[in-house]
């Protein structure tokens, strides 16, 4: 224990120190987004909610989620939980506020963590789409990103047959940045063309409605 009665100076954190994802909770109203947690493991509603999302045509295709059964589901969610751990990714679960219902995912994660690049994605439900819900959760981890962990620049990269997601980019303010060919291998096996955008945390917010 230390003797000396004189005030100790704060530390301030450095630029690479605060690079870390902290677990907090958004809450858009009537959706809440908060971190997965181990204790999802143990909820059947969440698990069969998984499974539900690892077989919709759409997810599989364009964000595959490999959870066939509670069983890959439990070990999805142990392994998202870990990821927050590390600081590494900021994997945010959907939930109806009304009922906990599972919506869908928000995750950001780093690609350059010291530089501050991330990637950011999204998926959701049927049930959820057509209300806007990704475009408000995108918008909201994206703010939080900037705002609590030094994000310099956060990107998305989503197939060009993907018109959905590419709305979804336009409505968060990420500018198109062109045309990665042969990108990535979808959920179909094959590699597709995907469409560049990103943000910058000097980037304005975006402007108007936020649409469907």
């Amino acid at each position: 224990m230390s003797t000396s009665s004189a005030p100790q100076a704060a530390q301030t954190p450095g630029p690479v120190d605060r690079k870390s994802f902290v677990r907090t909770t958004l809450d858009l109203g009537d959706v809440v987004l908060r971190p997965w947690t181990r204790e999802d493991a143990g909820s059947e509603a969440l698990l069969d909610g998984l499974v539900a999302a690892g077989t919709d045509p759409d997810i599989a295709l364009w964000n595959p989620i490999a959870v066939a059964d509670r069983d890959a589901a439990r070990a999805w969610v142990e392994a998202r939980d870990g990821v927050w751990e590390r600081g590494a990714a900021a994997p945010f679960v959907a939930l109806d506020a009304t009922d906990g219902t599972l919506l869908g995912g928000v995750n950001l994660r780093w690609v350059d963590r010291e530089d501050g690049l991330a990637m950011i994605g999204y998926w959701l439900l049927p049930a959820a789409r057509g209300r806007g819900l990704a475009t408000r959760g995108t918008r909201a981890v994206t703010s939080w990103g900037f705002a609590t962990a030094d994000a310099r620049r956060i990107e998305i990269a989503h197939a060009v047959g993907n018109e959905a997601s590419c709305r979804v980019a336009d409505r968060c303010g990420y500018l198109p940045e062109g045309t990665l060919r042969d990108s990535h291998v979808f959920g179909d096996g094959k590699y597709h063309d995907e469409h560049l955008h990103a943000r910058l945390s000097t980037d304005p917010e975006p402007a108007g409605a936020e649409g469907k």
